[in-house]
């Protein structure tokens, strides 16, 4: 159990939330799910992820400023972020690597893009391939 890693997923649809846990499901990671930027900063103070995969565009706390605000913390500015995104456009991308956004996955979701930044970041740990 020590061996496996911790995700969170913040996005403030649920059917996304969904969708990436369905396409998470078999693999050997630990899955935490959130509806909101703030929420993404309190699961994180309790108990950081080795991973977020985090929406951009959610009412009151976009994104970028969640990024912002875990890249000034020196207790979690390490952890790899991936943006998941409507908006993909080179501002836009320029942006987020600016604010320590490690990957991009842009909406609608390609479910092999999505592994291959997982495991490009946390490694190849998962169950099944």
């Amino acid at each position: 159990m020590t061996g496996r890693k911790k995700i969170l997923i913040t996005d403030d649809d649920p059917i996304n939330r969904k969708l990436i846990e369905a396409i998470l499901e078999d693999r050997n990671y630990f899955i935490r799910s959130v509806a909101s930027g703030q929420a993404t900063l309190d699961e994180v103070s309790t108990d950081p992820p080795d991973l977020i995969l985090l929406d951009l565009m959610m009412p009151k706390m976009d994104g970028f400023e969640v990024t912002r605000r875990l890249k000034a913390n020196p207790t979690t500015r390490a952890i790899p972020i991936i943006m998941v995104t409507a908006i993909d456009d080179s501002g836009s991308r320029n942006r987020l690597s600016a604010v320590g956004v490690s990957e991009v996955v842009t909406k609608p979701l390609d479910r092999w893009i999505l592994l291959a930044s997982i495991d490009k970041l946390l490694g190849d740990v998962h169950a099944n391939g």
